[in-house]
């Protein structure tokens, strides 16, 4: 599996911790590369583009809320990215909304969570079903 990670200044450090914790995974990382202050599109929309485009599987990104990789991810057609605060919201946003991209908020959940949530992302499956139909009705 391939995945794309990404995140601003204030997603750096869980950024880092979580490419350490996926080393069982093909990681791409689309930086940021500090700790400076930087804009969270330069890194949501690459990371957006390789999930778009099928370069890899799905998509992390973090930053202090998640609100902002959230909704810069989501302008892009095939992204289904999902602001997750909590472990069954990482679970849910998979089986019923089929998302891509994992956005956490860094601000507002800690490192083991955030590496509970990533876990769980990546290992449910898309239930299918009646949800496939209100998935295909969110592309514009």
């Amino acid at each position: 599996m391939k995945i794309a990670i990404g995140a601003d200044h204030a997603g750096f450090e869980y950024k880092e911790v979580l490419k350490s914790f996926l080393k069982q995974y093909e990681v791409k990382d689309f930086g940021t590369y500090g700790a400076d202050s930087v804009d969270y599109p330069d890194f949501a929309h690459p990371v957006a583009s390789a999930v778009e485009s099928g370069e890899v599987n799905y998509g992390i990104l973090i930053c202090g809320s998640a609100n902002g990789v959230a909704i810069t991810a989501n302008k892009h057609q095939k992204i289904r990215a999902a602001l997750c605060w909590e472990n069954e919201v990482a679970s849910l946003v998979r089986q019923h909304n089929d998302a891509n991209v994992l956005c956490i908020p860094a601000r507002f959940v800690s490192e083991e969570l955030a590496k509970e949530m990533t876990t769980t992302f990546l290992t449910t499956a898309f239930e299918g079903g009646r949800h496939q139909n209100r998935v295909q009705k969110i592309s514009c």
